[in-house]
């Protein structure tokens, strides 16, 4: 029996239901069956006849059910609306909570290659801003900072060593065991999935690495963890100045690593767009995502891109185990 690729409708009120269909017509027949949708049945219908897309949808009871492969596969979670891109805050945080805690348990048997979640609001798992790296990071139980959030494009993968602060917090965060020991995480993953260990470039938290001060991060935090990796065998390099690198220098890396969110995100994705994939590493499972958001903006106007949403698919067919 083929293994199943888990694959969650994520936030109710997006563009998923278009990435979803626009994806589900350009994978081959061999793929197809090997996905299962979590959503809620009766929102999906009627989302896909308001965009006038004529997919044929099966409710199942569970993934091993027998289907042709002619349907597209749902695990129904439940959900009260009354129209289909309009469900209220508290029912969208308990249909997505109640879709990831299912994918998590379904993730951990055998019979799944990986999951896939479509964008969520964050505002849905609002605990502390934590987003689905933090959450699943915490269903999974792994020791603290060994969840690592990589966005991943076959000609560069970038890390943020902090996801979603304000800018004022980022330096209260970083510190030698913070940075050792996602790095470490980032390592072993890594090696694990790709085959390799990756080169690594490990940015500076201050603009010109704040001309190597005494006093700055780099001198008293950053510099002695990479010393400190170096000694572990990590093929890592840096401290690296952040408003250079992306110029050219990023093509000798595998993996950049960045202090906080936009300082990596903001150049890869205007490198890349869409061809990239979200990637959790420290699980104990494999999770993707597509590298963009709920995109409220472009609901029923049948203009989202699902490029990244293919390239989740395709990741995990070829990675998942």
């Amino acid at each position: 029996m083929q293994k199943k690729i888990i694959l969650l409708s994520g936030d109710p009120n997006s563009i998923n239901s278009e990435l979803i269909y626009k994806s589900w017509i350009k994978i081959p027949k061999s793929i197809q069956k090997k996905i299962i949708l979590i959503s809620n049945f009766r929102l999906l219908e009627k989302q896909f006849k308001k965009l006038k897309y004529p997919v044929r949808i099966n409710k199942i009871k569970n993934i091993n059910e027998y289907d042709s492969g002619k349907n597209l596969k749902i695990l129904d979670i439940d959900l009260q609306f009354i129209k289909p891109f309009q469900v209220d805050q508290k029912s969208a945080s308990k249909f997505v909570k109640e879709s990831l805690n299912l994918a998590h348990k379904l993730a951990q048997n055998k019979m799944v290659k990986g999951i896939i979640n479509c964008a969520i609001d964050k505002s849905l798992l609002q605990k502390n801003k934590t987003g689905v790296t933090e959450y699943l990071a915490s269903k999974c139980n792994v020791k603290k900072n060994t969840e690592v959030m990589m966005i991943s494009n076959p000609l560069l993968n970038v890390v943020p060593l902090t996801t979603h602060l304000d800018i004022k917090d980022v330096s209260k965060k970083i510190d030698k065991t913070t940075i050792f020991n996602k790095v470490l995480s980032l390592d072993k993953c890594f090696k694990k999935i790709f085959k390799k260990r990756p080169k690594i470039g490990i940015l500076g938290l201050n603009p010109h690495n704040a001309e190597l001060r005494l006093n700055s991060e780099e001198k008293k935090v950053i510099i002695p963890t990479i010393l400190k990796l170096r000694k572990k065998g990590i093929r890592i390099k840096g401290p690296l100045i952040s408003d250079t690198v992306f110029i050219n220098d990023y093509k000798n890396y595998d993996v950049i690593v960045g202090m906080y969110h936009d300082q990596v995100l903001s150049p890869f994705k205007t490198l890349f767009k869409f061809n990239a994939i979200n990637l959790t590493l420290g699980l104990k499972y494999l999770r993707v995502s597509p590298d963009h958001g709920t995109a409220t903006n472009l609901i029923g106007k049948n203009k989202a891109n699902p490029l990244s949403l293919l390239k989740c698919i395709n990741f995990i067919n070829k990675f998942g185990r």
